[in-house]
C-alpha cells in the first residue's frame, strides 16, 4: 500500500497532515526517507518511522464497552448520542463499528471492531453466539418461569422462541422485585417480552457476556478497553 494510506489508517493524522510531515522528511521506510505519499510499503516487511518513532501497521482493532443507559448503539445519528461518540480522539476509527446492538436502555458489554467478517460470523444466525444478560425484573420470578425459560417461550403474539436459560438470583421482598441471568441462545432481542408474558417488567438490563467475552468488572459505565489476544482468539474460534 502507498505509505500515505498506511499513516492514514493508523491515525498518524489527516491527509493533509501526512503530506505536510512527508514533505517536511519527517516520515522514513526503511530508513531512506519517504520522498512521496505514493511510496509503496509492504505492511508486514517494511518498517515505517515518523521521525524515531516506528509505526506498527495494525489491521483490525477491537474493543470491549460498557455500554451505558441513554446512549444509541449506531456509529451516528443526528440527534442522539452513540457509542462510537464515547471513543477518544485517539482509539477513534471511521471504520469501527459496534457488533450486533443494545437498546438505548440497556447497558452493558458490547463489542466494537473493525474486523466486517468476524463481525458477520458472530451475528450469524446459525452461530448461536450467546449472550448473558443481567435483570431486575418485578414481582417474585419462581421455578415454573425457569421451566418455561427451558422449554422454549411462546410470546403473547404467538412467536416460538428457542430455549433460554434463566437462572434466579435473589428475591427482594421489600421492593417486590427479581434479579435473575438469563442467557439467550438465538439472535432475536425478545427479553422484554419474555417477562411480560409472565406479567412482569423488566426494571432495568445489562448484558454481561457476548461469546467467550465477560464483562470485566471494573470498567465503567461509558468506558471500553481493548481486548486482549487471547480474547481476540476466542472470539474468532466461537
Amino acid at each position: 500500500m502507498r505509505v500515505d494510506k498506511f499513516l492514514h489508517d493508523m491515525n498518524v493524522g489527516t491527509r493533509s497532515q501526512i503530506r505536510k510531515l512527508i514533505k517536511e522528511k519527517a516520515v522514513f521506510v526503511n530508513d531512506v526517507v519517504a520522498k512521496s505519499g505514493r511510496v509503496k510499503v509492504d505492511p508486514v516487511v517494511d518498517q515505517v518511522r515518523l521521525g524515531e518513532q516506528v509505526i506498527t501497521y495494525q489491521q483490525y482493532f477491537y474493543f470491549m464497552m460498557n455500554k451505558p443507559l441513554g446512549v444509541v448503539t449506531a456509529t451516528e445519528d443526528r440527534k442522539q448520542k452513540t457509542v462510537m461518540d464515547l471513543f477518544n480522539k485517539v482509539d477513534f476509527r471511521k471504520d469501527l463499528f459496534p457488533v450486533g446492538r443494545l437498546d438505548k436502555d440497556t447497558e452493558g458489554l458490547l463489542l466494537i471492531t473493525n474486523n466486517g467478517p468476524l463481525a458477520h460470523q458472530l451475528l450469524a444466525p446459525e452461530r448461536h453466539v450467546q449472550k448473558t444478560y443481567e435483570a431486575v425484573v418485578t414481582g417474585q420470578i419462581t421455578d415454573p418461569a425457569v421451566k418455561q425459560f427451558a422449554d422454549g417461550m411462546v410470546l403473547k403474539d404467538g412467536t416460538q422462541l428457542k430455549p433460554a436459560d434463566l437462572t434466579i438470583l435473589n428475591y427482594s421482598a421489600l421492593d417486590e422485585q427479581t434479579l435473575v441471568h438469563v442467557t439467550l441462545k438465538e439472535g432475536k432481542y425478545h427479553l422484554r417480552r419474555m417477562f411480560g408474558s409472565l406479567g412482569e417488567r423488566v426494571v432495568s438490563l445489562k448484558r454481561i457476556s457476548f461469546g467467550p467475552l465477560q464483562l470485566e468488572e471494573g470498567l465503567l459505565p461509558g468506558t471500553y478497553r481493548e481486548l486482549s489476544d487471547e480474547e481476540i482468539e476466542k472470539l474468532k474460534t466461537e
